[in-house]
């Protein structure tokens, strides 16, 4: 009989990660960290010796998500680490769930790391790197989220995140390039560069060089493009405020550099909505620079989100939206109902929109969109649209075109003569239209 102490076996770690996918990399971060130290992941409560949970604080209805999610980790298991954008309120939490582990606010790395040691030792100190060059990722092989900043310097009267997140922090350009390529080297083949206000990426570096291979690149939303362009990969821009130099990222869009598509978070176009809202980049003539823009990458798709009944939002104002909405031709758009954040400076704002009001707006404004959709996709129909596979199924295969993005946008239903393979990118011909999706047939590959 051997003598040896038999090796214990290495911990586990359950996750749960609420919110948009800034909060998703963060995620991968930590379980990025923790299985470089040898720890293994559960995908039930009741085999994780410990569950972390990813909480979301910007609505109150994410914060009501969160509570949930802590109580249902609680409940199944009962060892639990918080952290997010509500952990940087942690007495929210400790008063509904005063046995959690810990509490830690959003980007706090090291703590919840830390808390889990605490949790549940790791097994050993492992002399290999247990984690390939790209880290731990929660998407699909063929994407990945590429967040270049934390942070906000923006003070818009709705939001909270500067509160939860701090002020804008950008990391330098060599390091998110080094990052990507590493991603694309894993086999990645799509970019969703995040952040969350991308346009105004390295403003706080004052747009410092940094050395990235054989040269110095600026840390500048134009520069940053422009390298992310020549890894191989697509890239697609999220969150990209509408400041003048916006205008420069166009070009590259029409050169085939980076994809024609901006996801710009408008938020509304009444000047008098703009200005409670207290927006970045509110006096642009947005509907002319559309208008250029489109001129210069004709297939340009963008998307947008709007906020309806917000504090002094009159009729008026609403029809000054649904107006605008109609000039812009938006390829997509989500709309949310106003909802009070605690902490917000537009609580406090007069004239309150009655509820039923404001889901009366919801309705009316995504049924305008609606139209403007079903509209814009039928021009496609005869078209050749280059296509990434996201499912196969059992007659072909579902993805996503150049103006789609992952999860909020449409999708393409694809028939095929050969079987195809996720993460394939496909030339497929457009056959018909419905009011999001579109169908059609591989005719290249």
């Amino acid at each position: 009989m051997s003598d040896e102490t038999p090796a214990r076996p290495a911990p586990r770690v359950g996750l749960v990660s609420l919110g948009c996918p800034k909060a998703l990399v963060d995620s991968e971060r930590i379980l990025s960290r923790l299985r470089a130290e040898g720890y293994e992941f559960s995908r039930k409560y009741q085999g994780a010796d410990v569950v972390i949970v990813n909480t979301c604080g910007f609505l109150d209805s994410a914060k009501a998500e969160s509570l949930a999610a802590i109580g249902e980790a609680m409940a199944e298991n009962g060892r639990v680490i918080v952290t997010g954008c509500m952990g940087a309120e942690p007495d929210a939490i400790l008063a509904r769930f005063p046995n959690v582990l810990a509490v830690t606010g959003p980007q706090q790395y090291e703590q919840v790391v830390a808390a889990v040691h605490q949790a549940a030792a790791p097994a050993h100190d492992p002399f290999l790197d247990l984690v390939p060059p790209q880290g731990i990722r929660l998407t699909p092989r063929h994407y990945a989220y590429l967040k270049i900043s934390e942070g906000c310097s923006n003070r818009c009267s709705f939001c909270i995140i500067p509160h939860l997140r701090g002020d804008l922090v950008s990391r330098p350009a060599a390091e998110v390039l080094r990052e990507a390529e590493q991603l694309v080297k894993a086999g990645v083949k799509e970019l969703l560069v995040i952040s969350q206000d991308t346009s105004a990426y390295g403003l706080d570096l004052k747009y410092a060089p940094s050395p990235f291979h054989d040269r110095e690149v600026r840390a500048k939303f134009l520069d940053l493009a422009r390298e992310l362009g020549s890894l191989g990969a697509w890239v697609r821009l999220h969150y990209v405020y509408p400041y003048p130099h916006v205008d420069e990222v166009i070009a590259l869009m029409a050169e085939g550099k980076v994809l024609p598509y901006l996801d710009i978070p408008f938020q509304h176009a009444a000047p008098n909505v703009l200005k409670a809202m207290k927006r970045p980049a509110a006096q642009e003539k947005t509907l002319e620079r559309i208008k250029r823009w489109r001129e210069i990458c004709p297939n340009l798709a963008i998307r947008s989100s709007f906020i309806v009944g917000f504090p002094g939002e009159s009729e008026d104002d609403f029809a000054f939206l649904l107006d605008w909405l109609k000039a812009a031709e938006l390829d997509r758009v989500g709309c949310f109902k106003f909802e009070p954040v605690a902490g917000a400076a537009a609580n406090a704002l007069p004239d309150q929109v009655p509820d039923e009001v404001k889901a009366q707006r919801h309705r009316r404004l995504m049924e305008t969109q609606q139209a403007i959709s079903a509209k814009l996709l039928k021009r496609k129909v005869g078209s050749r649209q280059k296509v990434i596979i996201d499912a196969v199924t059992a007659t072909g295969a579902t993805g996503r075109s150049a103006a789609d993005a992952p999860e909020i946008d449409g999708t393409v239903h694809v028939a095929a003569r050969r079987p195809l393979k996720v993460g394939e990118i496909v030339t497929v011909k457009i056959e018909r239209a419905d009011a999001y999706d579109l169908h059609g047939s591989v005719v290249g590959y």
